[in-house]
C-alpha cells in the first residue's frame, strides 16, 4: 500500500501527487518511441496467438468469490456513493437474507475487537462485502487439492474500506464453498496485504496488517488522528498481527487470532512517525532442515521516508499455535542504501537457508532509480547478511497507468528453486522496468548463491508496445518456473459486442484519462498472463493467457486519493501436476453483474519441456 504509507507519513497534501514517476508527469510516453528492450529468448507471438491459448492449453477460470454472499461490520462506516459511473454503488448494509457464508457478520453486537470504539463506531450494523482486490493463494502440502486465496474484502470502494478475506478449494480449485472474511482483527478500519503460507501439518497462516484511520469530512482519511481521537483507541494503532487457520477447518469463523491469551501480535506501533507496510511470510517445510516449520515473519516500518526492514520468527506446532515471537530484529542493508529498502520476500531453500529480496528506492532523487538487494540467513533467522546488489537499476512504473487511473504496487517478485544447480538452489527476480516508456517485466537468475545474476531477459512476448506489469514468481516441486502478470496487449472489445456488455465497458464513463467509454481502446483492458520456464530459464513456450476474458480495470477499483487500486499483486502457485494464480476481474461470466472487482481463479497442466 505504497501511496497509503506516503499519505501516513508526509501528509495528506502528497495523497494525490505521482511519487513514483520518473519524471515530473505520470503520464506515459509515447509507446510508439520505446525503446528496444532485453532479448526475449521465445521470441514475440501474435496477438491472435495469445487470444487463442487458453482454448489451446485447457485452461480453467473460475471466479471464486462471486460465489457467495459475505457480510462484516465495519469499525469505521463511509457513506459516500459515485455510481451507478464505473461500477460504483457506495457501502450497502447486509442484505434481509443475510450472509451465505456461514461467517460472523456482527449483526449480533460489536465484535470483541471492536468493544473499546468511540461513539459513532463501529458502523450500526453489517455492511454487504463487493470488491476483492490483491490477493494470494497457497496450496495445501498435506492435499494438492486444498488450496486457500486470500484478498482484500472491500466495503467501500469510493473509501478504500476494507477487511482481507479469504476463499478455500477442496477440489484443486473447482469450487470454493468456504469464504468470509479473516475474524478478528474487526476493530481497525482497514486490514491489508493478503500473504500466507501453510506449516507441514497443513495449517494455515495468514500474516496481517491491521491499521486505523477516520474520514475527514471531505471524504479523505485522516491516518493521525491522535490516540484518543481514534475509531477505537482501545488497540494499538497499527500492528502486524497473525490467524491461523488450523488444518481441517470447514467453517468460515474457524479461526485462531490469539496467542498466550491475548491478540497474536507480532509487532504493535502508533501512528506517530510510524508506517508498518508490505508484510510477507514464509515457513520453512522442508524435512531435511533444521529449522522445520520455522516461521519467519517480514515487514517494514517507515520513518518519513526512511523504510527500516524488520524479521521476526516463531516455531509452528501442530494444533496450528507456535512459540512466542523472537524480538524484531532490522535487516541489513548496505551502507550505499541510507534510505532503507523495502519489499521483503522470504523463501526458505531445502537446506533451511532463508533468503529475502528488498528493494531499495530513491526518495532523494524523486524515486527515479531503483535497486534490488538479497539477504540471507544460514542459522535459522537468528543473523543476517547482505549477500549481494543485483547489476544495474530499474526505472520504477509511473505513478499511475497510462490511459487509466490505477496505480501500481510491488514492482519485483523473487522466488526460489526447490532443486539444486551446480550445486546450488537457483535464486529467480522478475520485476517491472519503464525504461523503455512502457512498462516490461524482466527476469534474471543466481545459479550461485546470489553471488552474480545472469543478463535480464524480457519475459512479455507481445508485439505491440503496451504496459505488462505486477509479475509474481512462482517454482514447482520440479523446478518449473511461472512468472504470471498482468498484460495489456488486446485491445478493449468494440461496441457492439457480447463481449464489451459482458465486460461492462457501457459503465466506463468517468475515467479522466480517457473520454467515454473505452471500446476497442488500446493498452487499457487487461488479461492475466503467464510464462513458463525450466530451471536454466529456457522460456517452455510462449506467453499464455490465463484469463479467457479481458477486464475494464476502472469498475469497481477502491480509490486513493486521484489513484485507483486492482491490488499490488496477485497469487501465484505452482503444485506437482498444476499451475494456479488468483488475479482480478470486472468480467460478468453470469455471476457477476454489478461488475465487481472479483478474484479470478485459472488452472492449467504445468508443461513440460
Amino acid at each position: 500500500m505504497r501511496l497509503r504509507r506516503i499519505a501516513l507519513l508526509l501528509g495528506p497534501a502528497l495523497i494525490g501527487l505521482s511519487l513514483l514517476s520518473p519524471g515530473p508527469s505520470s503520464a506515459a510516453p509515447d509507446s510508439s518511441s520505446a525503446a528496444p528492450g532485453p532479448a526475449l529468448p521465445q521470441g514475440t507471438q501474435s496477438d491472435d496467438a495469445y487470444a487463442a491459448s487458453p482454448a489451446a492449453n485447457a485452461v480453467r477460470n473460475v471466479q471464486a468469490t462471486s460465489a457467495l454472499v459475505s457480510c462484516y461490520r465495519p469499525e469505521v462506516p463511509y457513506g459516500a456513493n459515485s455510481g451507478p459511473a464505473e461500477g460504483y454503488s457506495g457501502m450497502t448494509p447486509c442484505p434481509a437474507s443475510g450472509a451465505t457464508t456461514g461467517e460472523d457478520t456482527g449483526a449480533a453486537g460489536p465484535y470483541p475487537s471492536q468493544a473499546g470504539s468511540n461513539p459513532g463506531y463501529p458502523a450500526a450494523g453489517p455492511m454487504l462485502v463487493k470488491g476483492h482486490s490483491e490477493s494470494d493463494l497457497r496450496i495445501d502440502p498435506t492435499d494438492p487439492n486444498h488450496l486457500i486465496g486470500a484478498s482484500k474484502w472491500v466495503a467501500s470502494a469510493e473509501g478504500y474500506n476494507h477487511l482481507l478475506g479469504f476463499f478455500e478449494s477442496f477440489d484443486g480449485g473447482r469450487s470454493w464453498p468456504v469464504q468470509g472474511h479473516i475474524p478478528g482483527y474487526e476493530g481497525w478500519t482497514d486490514n491489508t496485504d493478503p500473504v500466507g503460507a501453510f506449516d507441514t501439518w497443513g495449517n494455515y497462516y495468514s500474516l496481517l496488517l491491521p491499521y486505523q484511520f477516520s474520514y475527514d469530512p471531505d471524504g479523505s482519511h485522516d491516518f493521525n488522528p491522535g490516540t484518543a481521537q481514534e475509531p477505537d483507541p482501545a488497540v494499538p494503532s497499527q500492528v502486524i498481527s497473525l490467524s491461523v487457520r488450523p488444518h481441517g477447518a470447514t467453517t468460515a469463523s474457524r479461526w485462531t487470532s490469539t496467542h498466550a491469551g491475548h491478540p497474536d501480535y507480532v509487532a504493535t506501533y502508533d501512528s506517530v512517525g510510524n508506517g508498518p507496510d508490505k508484510q510477507w511470510i514464509a515457513i520453512d517445510t522442508n524435512p531435511a532442515s533444521p529449522h522445520l516449520n520455522r516461521v519467519y515473519a517480514m515487514w517494514v516500518d517507515f520513518h518519513s521516508k526512511t523504510a527500516v526492514p524488520y524479521v521476526s520468527y516463531a516455531d509452528a506446532r501442530p494444533d496450528g499455535t507456535h512459540t512466542d515471537w523472537s524480538a524484531p530484529q532490522a535487516l541489513p542493508e548496505p551502507p550505499s542504501t541510507p534510505q532503507g529498502a523495502t519489499y521483503l520476500l522470504p523463501h526458505v531453500a531445502p537446506d533451511g537457508s532463508v533468503y529475502t529480496t528488498l528493494t531499495n528506492s530513491d526518495p532523494a532523487h524523486r524515486f527515479c532509480c531503483d535497486t534490488v538487494l538479497l539477504d540471507a540467513s544460514r542459522d535459522g533467522g537468528r543473523t543476517w547478511s547482505t549477500v549481494s546488489t543485483l547489476p544495474g537499476t530499474i526505472t520504477p512504473p509511473p505513478g499511475s497507468y497510462a490511459n487509466t487511473t490505477f496505480r501500481d504496487g510491488i514492482e519485483d517478485t523473487f522466488a526460489l528453486g526447490s532443486r539444486p544447480v551446480n550445486g546450488h538452489y537457483p535464486l529467480y527476480v522478475a520485476y517491472e522496468d519503464y525504461a523503455t516508456g512502457v512498462v516490461n517485466v524482466l527476469m534474471t537468475a543466481s545459479y550461485d548463491g546470489g553471488a552474480s545474476w545472469s543478463t535480464p531477459v524480457r519475459v512479455n512476448d507481445n508485439t505491440a508496445a503496451v504496459d505488462e506489469f505486477q509479475p509474481n514468481l512462482a517454482t514447482g516441486p520440479d523446478g518449473t518456473v511461472s512468472v504470471a502478470f498482468y498484460d495489456r496487449r488486446l485491445a478493449c472489445p468494440a461496441a457492439g459486442t457480447a463481449e464489451a456488455r459482458a465486460a461492462g465497458l457501457a459503465l466506463d464513463t468517468a475515467n479522466p484519462k480517457h473520454p467515454g467509454a473505452p471500446y476497442g481502446a488500446a493498452n487499457y483492458c487487461a488479461d492475466t498472463s503467464a510464462q513458463f520456464y525450466d530451471p536454466a530459464l529456457n522460456p517452455i513456450g510462449h506467453n499464455l493467457r490465463l484469463s479467457a476474458h479481458s477486464f475494464d480495470p476502472q469498475l469497481d477499483a477502491p480509490v486513493e486519493g486521484s489513484n485507483t487500486f486492482i491490488g499490488d499483486y496477485f497469487g501465484n502457485a505452482v503444485g506437482d501436476a498444476t499451475a494456479y494464480t488468483t488475479s482480478v476481474t470486472t468480467y460478468d461470466d453470469g455471476t457477476n453483474p454489478g461488475h465487481l472487482q472479483q478474484q479470478q481463479v485459472t488452472a492449467v497442466a504445468v508443461p513440460r519441456r
